[in-house]
């Protein structure tokens, strides 16, 4: 595991000044891929993920974040998280390295679905996700050696007709309301921290099953995509058409959703009821693809270039073993620095909701705060690997 890079996650100003429950600051991470650099026939890349927006995580609570529109989080996000990763970047001694900086995990696509939601509505009528994401484009983009992916969440999100136009449009219009415009990113990035397989191997979304069609089934509710390369390819196109340079590159974070193990298929079933077929056919043997707090599932594919046309790469971007979610309630104070809150989708024994039709959520039990080392979540990921280790 350790030969494999992951992203870093700055999801908290101490997380680039260094603070309690950090281990360094964002130029400790710089300096250490200098060293790597130093002894290498390569160029080093290291990918860090832009994350702490206020009002951050607005439908869930499990990393809501330590600023809040209401108190001037955004003029905060701005000049004390932006400007100095903006600042550190661009030091000299930094530019022989490739930096990948994915913006803001799940603020635009929350505005897409969740307005309903009362933070979401905050964010959405304050402009706080949309200014803030182009206020960080704007300062990272100039650098020369640093490299912008914007998340387009995933296939199990987005994919749905409505969601999928409406995003297109959302991102892409605030995309083209920065500086450089459609020039200022280098592409985009699905499936973050989530668990969507790359491909279901054994069926497609449109294939035919007792006069239904796969995507018809309760697991999916007629989302026009079923795994994540299809979306991947169908918004790469879509972002093309809105006029983006043919050169963008997607991005899909595997690191935990290989679905391998004892309990994946090894070929299509042959029943003839949609729902049967689905059910013993996918790999992604979630109870619910609305369910995203520390699932059973497994490591993907490892990290690799050029994967297929159109994608730069799969990428690592969630480390495997870090927790989604405390499943209980969890303390306050200097055991969580900045507030990250419960949600029940971390619960193993909620019911379920609206958001993952009501199922239950298959969370593993046991697991401590978001982005803390989740050892029994570890050794799952670990042991249902696919392809194994």
């Amino acid at each position: 595991m350790a030969n494999y890079p992951t992203a870093v996650w700055l999801d908290s100003i101490a997380a680039v000044t260094g603070g309690t429950g950090y281990p360094t600051n964002l130029s400790g991470y710089l300096d250490a891929a200098e060293q790597q650099a130093a002894s290498s026939s390569q160029p080093i890349v290291i990918t860090f993920v832009i994350y702490d927006l206020p009002d951050r995580d607005c439908a869930a609570l499990a990393s809501n974040g330590e600023l809040s529109v209401s108190n001037n989080g955004l003029a905060i996000y701005e000049s004390q998280f932006i400007d100095p990763i903006a600042a550190t970047f661009s030091q000299a001694k930094y530019s022989n390295l490739r930096i990948v900086a994915i913006i803001e995990p799940d603020s635009l696509p929350n505005l897409v679905t969740n307005l309903s939601v009362p933070k979401c509505a905050e964010a959405n009528s304050s402009g706080a996700y949309v200014q803030g994401i182009q206020y960080a484009i704007n300062k990272l983009h100039p650098i020369p050696n640093v490299y912008l992916f914007i998340d387009i969440a995933h296939s199990g999100w987005l994919g749905w007709t409505n969601n999928f136009q409406n995003a297109v449009t959302l991102i892409s219009n605030t995309i083209k309301g920065t500086a450089a415009g459609v020039n200022s990113i280098d592409g985009f990035i699905s499936n973050t921290a989530n668990y969507t397989p790359t491909t279901e191997p054994y069926m497609t979304a449109n294939e035919m099953i007792g006069g239904q069609p796969v995507r018809s089934a309760n697991f999916y509710q007629w989302n026009n995509y079923i795994d994540e390369m299809p979306y991947d390819i169908d918004m790469r196109n879509a972002f093309i058409a809105q006029g983006f340079p043919s050169t963008i590159g997607m991005l899909i974070d595997t690191s935990r959703n290989g679905w391998g193990g004892p309990n994946r298929p090894t070929g299509p079933s042959s029943a003839t009821d949609v729902n049967t077929f689905v059910d013993q056919t996918r790999i992604d043997r979630r109870y619910s693809r609305g369910n995203w707090c520390n699932q059973p599932g497994g490591i993907g594919a490892r990290p690799q270039a050029d994967p297929a046309p159109g994608f730069d790469a799969f990428v690592w971007i969630k480390p495997p073993g870090e927790s989604d979610g405390s499943s209980s309630l969890i303390p306050q104070g200097p055991n969580n620095p900045t507030g990250k809150g419960f949600d029940e989708m971390c619960d193993p024994n909620y019911g379920g909701n609206a958001m993952n039709n009501y199922q239950p959520t298959g969370a593993m039990p046991n697991a401590p705060v978001a982005g803390a080392w989740f050892q029994a979540g570890f050794d799952t990921l670990v042991q249902n690997a696919y392809p194994p280790f």
